[in-house]
């Protein structure tokens, strides 16, 4: 998705990024929350058990070279009461992310493990587009 969408865009002489994030509990995609009852879905599944959340970037340079990278952090929940889920559900937080948390929100009172890149599960893991750019010639600070 992410390579799709910045090519779609890319255009001559600019850098273009794009990143696409998805929650993985085994084999299993989480969706992107469309409401507050797939929140209350997806955070049954996640409760108490561990997860990836996968970031895709996809870099497309000036000259038109590609690069990409997916960077995996493992994060873990404490199980989540009944009440916590109503909560959490009922605070509209969730919906419309992907696997119907916000980490950066109160979904961080969930996390009792994070291995990997925080701001990679807030949706953009920044070392990671930080070495994209230097990779690909832009003079990264």
């Amino acid at each position: 998705m992410a390579d799709e969408k910045a090519r779609r865009v890319a255009g001559p002489g600019a850098y273009t990024l794009a990143a696409d994030t998805v929650v993985a509990l085994g084999r299993r995609i989480l969706p992107k929350a469309k409401d507050a009852e797939d929140v209350r879905a997806c955070l049954t599944l996640l409760s108490g058990r561990r997860h990836h959340v996968l970031t895709a970037l996809v870099l497309v340079a000036p000259d038109g070279g590609v690069s990409a990278r997916l960077c995996d952090t493992v994060v873990a929940f404490n199980r989540l009461l009944p009440s916590q889920l109503d909560a959490y559900a009922a605070c509209g937080e969730g919906v419309g992310k992907a696997g119907g948390y916000a980490i950066q929100g109160r979904a961080a009172a969930f996390t009792r493990f994070l291995s990997g890149s925080y701001s990679g599960v807030v949706g953009l893991p920044l070392f990671e587009v930080a070495q994209l750019l230097r990779g690909r010639g832009y003079p990264v600070p």
